[in-house]
């Protein structure tokens, strides 16, 4: 299997790429700049693009001899605060997702599986998040990026040909220890309210190398209370 991994040098495409790379999988990685994975390079397992998947030259090329993709793009913001400035396009991951589905859907394409990050909030599941997030959707542009996650979810979910598994985490936090993964549908188990990057980067890859039972859903997944 190898695997081209979007979104490599954000800080929770860093886990999976070293997740990734411990367990010896095959890995391409499309960057803007090696800057951040530089302690990765160079190894064996790993072919480094540079250049950004909205293009499609460039997705082109990252994907070409892969059999699945795991995104974890995001629109990005200047700073963490809820009315910084954007860096990235308002489309970015819809458009990305375009790309992905036509490269997906070409006659020579190896490439039959997608495993992406979406968020907690996203669609249906807004209901169930608490009411002082709603509003910093509604109110700050951390709303630009669930409208683009529920248009990428939509492109994904109706695309032919592709297997495809969307997930949903809750906050994200930087914790080293690696608590068992708790995964709801419809809030049910009701989720808690963070997960570790690590335990997202161990649970996406898991979906794609191992085969587990979570394709062509929408799982929402949180650290369990339990440890």
């Amino acid at each position: 299997m190898k695997i081209l991994i979007l979104g490599a040098t954000g800080r929770t495409g860093r886990q999976i790429l070293e997740t990734a790379l411990i367990r010896k999988i095959e890995i391409n990685c499309l960057v803007r700049s090696t800057k951040k994975i530089k302690n990765f390079i160079p190894n064996d397992k790993l072919t480094v693009h540079i250049g950004s998947p909205d293009k499609m030259e460039d997705l082109k090329k990252a994907a070409e001899g892969c059999d699945t993709i795991i995104s974890v793009l995001n629109i990005s913001r200047k700073s963490d605060f809820p009315w910084s400035s954007l860096r990235t396009p308002k489309t970015f991951l819809s458009d990305v997702m375009k790309n992905i589905i036509t490269i997906a859907n070409a006659d020579n394409s190896t490439m039959n599986s997608v495993v992406t990050c979406s968020a907690w909030g996203v669609h249906e599941t807004i209901q169930h998040i608490p009411w002082w997030f709603r509003l910093l959707i509604n109110y700050s542009n951390i709303g630009v990026a669930y409208k683009d996650h529920e248009k990428q979810e939509t492109l994904l979910s109706e695309s032919k040909n592709i297997k495809w598994a969307i997930v949903r985490p809750v906050g994200l936090i930087n914790r080293k220890k690696v608590k068992a993964v708790n995964v709801s549908f419809d809030n049910k188990p009701k989720p808690g309210m963070t997960i570790s990057r690590r335990e997202l980067a161990q649970f996406m890859l898991d979906i794609a190398i191992n085969d587990r039972d979570y394709w062509y859903q929408k799982p929402t997944i949180s650290s369990s209370f339990f440890g």
